[in-house]
């Protein structure tokens, strides 16, 4: 019997992983899922590389020998990040030739405290591009109002990008403009655009996380539960349709360009009353990606049912949506309040890197 997660390449989604460490990168780990499950990409974040970096010993080494050249801890953390993700990119390089830059992707997220700083994220990106110097890069530029100039920007420079943090179908569809804008910006001045790549990582279960909530003071078990998240999401790809139909993408596609596939990010399942792939088989589509953690990756592969159902989705979202309306909650609202929420979380991650770093620094200078 197929692998689920390869019969998901077959299908048109592109499995994902939304995890990185050294250890996974030197093992042989990484290689492996490549290899044996289709895996053609990888997703990083400030929290993850958090996570990284201060559980383990594994860049306990790198940490000394730079904090002894006298290395901020900014410097280190930026160093060991772009280490790590050029190995990945490395390793995902097969992956990314066969398929003609499709896929075989690695983000790395700019600076999280540029998030509402457009100048800032742009050199940032240009930067972290120039020094992971890698073909399947793609650098992560937050999906806000800010961001959109930067994402243009980033484009028009023959930068892969992965637009992150997004919630609303509204800002998506700004995003949608701005990459198509950079796109055509370099059209205008004689550059390729037949090898970009980008993705749009439109989150899903923590609207559940602040929905459910909601519907809870209302009436149990309310049938709504555990479905808004989903429905946002078809409503994206509802979106990003309607995009692909458009004379001005036809232009563009003409010329080469790859369309700006929707990214399924926040697939893990945070409420113990639903499965553990409940937002994964709704949600599988043509021309998607959905980047997983390691968890929902191995569930996935072990008890994963693929088959396209998106347009089943589809068909009921726009009737729940609705439905939340008339229980007087605003939807809007609650994705207005995850994106702030969610560059707070990613800030945060980072300055609690550069802490630990900067304990770990003194506790190994300390020993010696």
């Amino acid at each position: 019997m197929t692998n689920p997660l390869v019969r998901l390449g077959q299908l048109g989604q592109s499995p994902w992983l939304d995890f990185i460490t050294r250890d996974l990168l030197d093992s042989g780990r990484l290689a492996g899922l490549i290899r044996n499950d289709d895996l053609r990409g990888m997703t990083s974040n400030p929290t993850i590389f958090e996570k990284a970096i201060t559980g383990s010993d594994h860049y306990d080494d790198d940490i000394a020998r730079m904090q002894a050249a006298g290395r901020r801890a900014a410097e280190i953390f930026e160093s060991l990040a772009v280490d790590d993700v050029r190995k990945a990119c490395d390793l995902f390089r097969g992956r990314y030739d066969q398929l003609h830059g499709h896929d075989g992707l690695v983000s790395i997220e700019v600076n999280p405290e540029f998030a509402h700083d457009t100048d800032a994220t742009q050199a940032e990106a240009r930067r972290l591009w120039k020094a992971v110097d890698r073909p399947n890069l793609m650098v992560k530029i937050p999906g806000t109002e800010a961001g959109l100039p930067a994402i243009t920007a980033a484009v028009a420079h023959g930068i892969n990008v992965n637009v992150t943090l997004l919630f609303s179908v509204d800002r998506y569809t700004q995003v949608i403009h701005a990459y198509q804008l950079g796109l055509e910006q370099r059209v205008v001045a004689g550059k390729p655009i037949d090898r970009l790549a980008s993705v749009a990582s439109f989150f899903v279960s923590r609207v559940d996380g602040k929905v459910d909530p909601e519907l809870d003071r209302g009436e149990p078990d309310d049938p709504l539960r555990g479905t808004i998240a989903i429905a946002n999401a078809a409503s994206a790809y509802e979106a990003f349709q309607h995009s692909l139909a458009s004379p001005r993408w036809r232009a563009l596609a003409s010329l080469g360009a790859h369309p700006q596939r929707p990214l399924w990010a926040s697939t893990s399942t945070k409420d113990p009353r639903y499965a553990d792939t409940h937002y994964v088989e709704p949600l599988i589509a043509e021309l998607t990606v959905n980047t997983m953690p390691p968890e929902t990756i191995d569930a996935y592969r072990d008890h994963g049912h693929p088959e396209l159902r998106i347009r089943e989705t589809m068909s009921g979202a726009h009737h729940r949506l609705d439905q939340l309306r008339r229980r007087g909650i605003d939807l809007d609202r609650i994705t207005h309040d995850l994106e702030i929420e969610g560059v707070e979380k990613f800030a945060g991650s980072y300055r609690s890197v550069l802490a630990g770093i900067e304990r770990k620094a003194g506790a190994i200078s300390h020993r010696t």
